[in-house]
């Protein structure tokens, strides 16, 4: 009831406010009448927002919330941007105003707001990060466009959105991971544990045969992370070798027990059976380099 005496009170100047192309910031003359207003918009004059972080919108939820909407109509608004003489962009709730055009809706209430293009793009992004089922790929391009788009820090983005600046960091680390690898997260095939532990391998491809890997094997994050750090200190010389692989006899055992004593604590030797594999001896300084050519030489 309090919403439609706000609007009796704004008169018929109300129609004209809206479609007067001069305001287009809180300054201009009639603004206060407009802002923070609950308004009943047509939806064929609101424009999904340009700077959306948001770009899959599930077709199963959308459906539910607009039978939602057909039963019990909006219960909150969404907020728009007043933009051009009679023209809408919205700068939060674009879900609500998908699933109320799916519902048959004509008009929708919203707050209208007057902003410039950064300060509506930042009010998307923060919004956004605010809502609980965003994927971490989702979060991190939100935060990296931060960066990039608003010339934020990550801590001036920890002031606004909330989260520590350590958090903020480990959503854009994600970012270093392979493509198909952040599709797999974003398909809620891992999680961002998995990814965080992904991400500690610097080669894509690395990344994506251990997330192959933990697909097919369905390994858990701490499986995951076991996996990688094997991989990092040259217990598994290519993760290919995760299949199970023929016993070592025991005259090879001895020469690369022996390897290691001579050349390096990490020298390995994979054996294939029947007198085939690989054997490998790394080196991490010039002084093992060194070490290791007069081994060869000899």
């Amino acid at each position: 009831m309090a919403k439609t005496n706000k609007k009796q009170r704004l008169g018929r100047g109300l129609d004209a406010l809206l479609k007067s192309d001069h305001i287009q910031s809180a300054k201009d003359q009639g603004a206060e009448q407009i802002v923070g207003n609950i308004l009943d918009i047509p939806i064929d004059r609101i424009r999904t927002n340009p700077y959306q972080p948001r770009t899959q919108f599930d077709k199963n939820a959308l459906n539910e919330l607009a039978a939602s909407i057909r039963e019990l109509g909006i219960i909150q608004p969404i907020t728009v941007r007043k933009e051009g003489r009679n023209d809408f962009v919205v700068i939060s709730g674009e879900r609500r105003l998908r699933a109320a055009k799916l519902a048959g809706l004509e008009r929708i209430p919203a707050y209208v707001r007057l902003a410039n293009d950064r300060e509506m793009l930042e009010m998307a992004l923060v919004e956004n990060l605010q809502r609980e089922d965003l994927d971490p790929i989702e979060i991190a391009l939100s935060f990296q466009r931060m960066i990039d788009e608003l010339g934020l820090t990550q801590e001036e983005m920890s002031e606004r959105v909330g989260k520590k600046r350590s958090t903020i960091t480990n959503y854009l680390r994600l970012l270093r991971l392979n493509p198909i690898v952040q599709s797999g997260m974003r398909d809620g095939f891992i999680g961002m544990g998995h990814g965080r532990a992904l991400i500690n391998i610097d080669d894509p491809e690395i990344q994506l045969k251990i997330y192959r890997i933990v697909l097919k094997k369905q390994l858990s994050v701490r499986q995951t992370e076991e996996l990688v750090r094997q991989y990092r200190e040259g217990k598994i010389l290519d993760v290919d070798e995760t299949k199970k692989r023929a016993a070592k006899p025991a005259k090879v055992k001895q020469w690369e027990k022996d390897l290691r004593q001579r050349i390096h604590p990490k020298a390995r030797i994979k054996w294939d059976g029947d007198y085939a594999g690989k054997v490998v001896l790394p080196f991490t300084s010039k002084e093992e380099w060194e070490k290791l050519m007069d081994f060869l030489s000899d």
